[in-house]
This record gives structure tokens, C-alpha cells and sequence, in this order.
């Protein structure tokens, strides 16, 4: 993984966003990122599906519902600068943290 090609897309709002709501919440859905973030559910796809090219996150099926995570394969300098940013700026975080906690009905969860 090149490090300039993963702070480039770690640089977009939107994705850095993503990447912070799955360090707060483990696992979500497009559903629940769409709510989260506000947005339309085909930007949000693209920008998951840049994050998952890029080796950032990983998918698991569960009937109908596709949830995405950190890729375990995710090197360790990523993670720690995701986890410093997801303490010191509490801003990117805290109103999708509030539109998931309204969110009427959020898919279930086996695993």
C-alpha cells in the first residue's frame, strides 16, 4: 500500500468520514452510511468502493446486507493516524454519530 495514494484517499472528507464512523461503530451498512453522512447512496457507494480498491476496508454479506469494516489488513500507521484523528477532532464524527442514533431501523446483526 503507498502511503501517498492512501492519504489521498484518506484526504476526502467524505471518505475520512467512512473510515471514522467504522472505527466508532466496527461494522455499517450503505444504509446506515447514507444516513450517518447525510448523503446520496450512489456517492457513498463510489467512495466505498475507492476505500475497498484501495485495501482499506472489507465487506462481509449477511443476507441482503452488505456490511463494510477496517480491512484487517489495514498497516498500522493508518490505523493509528485514523484513532488520533477520531480523539482529536470529535467534529467529523459527532453528527453522523447523532443521524445513526436516530436512524429508525438499522439492520441486524449475527456476528
Amino acid at each position: 500500500m503507498q502511503t501517498a495514494h492512501t492519504l489521498k484517499i484518506l484526504g476526502d472528507e467524505t471518505r475520512l468520514q467512512i473510515m471514522l464512523l467504522l472505527a466508532a461503530e466496527e461494522e455499517l451498512c450503505v444504509c446506515e452510511l447514507v444516513a450517518a453522512l447525510d448523503q446520496l447512496q450512489p456517492k457513498i457507494s463510489r467512495h466505498i468502493r475507492l476505500l475497498k480498491d484501495a485495501g482499506l476496508i472489507c465487506d462481509r454479506r449477511q443476507g441482503q446486507w452488505m456490511f463494510y469494516r477496517w480491512s484487517s489488513d489495514l498497516p498500522v500507521w493508518v490505523s493509528e493516524l485514523l484513532h488520533n484523528l477520531r480523539q482529536h477532532d470529535l467534529q467529523l464524527l459527532q453528527q453522523g454519530r447523532a443521524n445513526l442514533a436516530a436512524m429508525n431501523s438499522r439492520p441486524e446483526r449475527c456476528c
